[in-house]
């Protein structure tokens, strides 16, 4: 499983002309789900993303996580982050989870975030989002959770 995750002021997902989720301070998650991934990817990934320390403390230093400045999480389903561009000029998505699968595993970890976490939104599996953000720092990070938990 792959994470994109950005520390944002403000950060919000459109579709068909309708806003459908936002956030104020927070994270923005673009999660790709891999073949042979399951809920123990999810699971740790939710608890990286949750414990990840990429906002500043008092000294100006990453030390705090969403969970401690009470932000709010995004997560956006991206399955083009599990493409294999290492050949060509056309990416593969031969590693991307099939459709039905990754949509399964992103509506698990959504609802298991929203079981542990207050301010959670989501944008819609499969659906054509304008995602539009004002990225902090700019801050951004890129998680990966291995098969078997890594």
């Amino acid at each position: 499983m792959i994470a994109l995750l950005q520390r944002v002021s403000t950060a919000q997902v459109v579709v068909e002309d309708e806003l459908i989720a936002e956030i104020a301070q927070g994270l923005l998650v673009l999660l790709g789900v891999e073949r042979g991934d399951s809920e123990q990817q999810a699971d740790r990934m939710l608890q990286r993303l949750l414990g990840f320390r990429v906002f500043n403390d008092g000294q100006g230093r990453m030390n705090l996580s969403v969970q401690d400045i009470m932000g709010g999480l995004l997560l956006v389903p991206q399955f083009t982050l599990a493409a294999d561009t290492s050949k060509g000029m056309r990416p593969s998505f031969t590693p991307a989870a099939e459709p039905a699968e990754g949509e399964r595993l992103f509506d698990y970890l959504e609802r298991q975030a929203r079981k542990n976490f207050d301010t959670v939104a989501a944008g819609r599996f499969g659906a054509d989002m304008q995602v539009t953000l004002t990225n902090d720092g700019p801050v951004t990070f890129w998680l990966k959770i291995q098969p078997g938990g890594g």
